[in-house]
């Protein structure tokens, strides 16, 4: 059976909320799921609903999928929802493609209620938040470096100044103390 036009119809009725991102990011579609978590954000950048922590990380990965260098990409998240509160998410998406072409991209979000990720802490950097958040999936320095695209004593800097901001000496006392924070 051949997939048409009726493909966006069977989306819209999908309980989970879904998207499709044209080629330069902004959103062309999102189901009436999508809808009731983000709003109504057809024709703005995909970036304008995620967390101001995670944008890079978020077009890094958008970035792999137009240029074709990952098949499909599973990614956690904080969105910021239609209230303006933040959601932590679980994204799944894939490229969409016109023959050898990569047209947009096609993705489903759920939310994680289990998550453990910090509420928002002020006096903390974007890039604190982001090295919290590693942190707390039990990232080694190393691999925060790797993902970040920074060098190991750059991290270093960073867990540093992380730790004296908390009022820490530890990875482990910073992620209970980001916990302590969380709503």
């Amino acid at each position: 059976m051949p997939v048409g036009a009726d493909v966006e119809q069977a989306l819209e009725n999908v309980g989970v909320p879904s998207y499709v991102l044209d080629e330069k990011g902004f959103v062309r579609w999102i189901n009436a799921a999508a809808e009731r978590l983000v709003g109504d954000v057809r024709g703005r950048h995909f970036t304008s609903v995620v967390a101001p922590e995670d944008s890079r990380r978020a077009r890094e990965l958008f970035s792999q999928k137009v240029l074709g260098t990952a098949p499909a990409t599973e990614a956690a998240g904080v969105l910021v929802s239609r209230s303006g509160t933040r959601v932590a998410v679980e994204l799944s998406a894939v490229p969409l493609r016109n023959g050898e072409r990569v047209v947009g991209v096609f993705g489903l979000i759920e939310e994680r209620t289990d998550d453990m990720r910090t509420a928002p802490l002020p006096h903390l950097t974007p890039r604190q938040i982001e090295v919290l958040r590693l942190l707390e999936q039990g990232r080694s320095t190393k691999q925060i470096a790797a993902e970040l695209h920074l060098s190991t004593e750059t991290v270093r800097n960073h867990v540093r100044r992380l730790f004296q901001a908390l009022g820490v000496n530890s990875r482990l006392e910073a992620v209970a103390a980001a916990r302590a924070a969380a709503p």
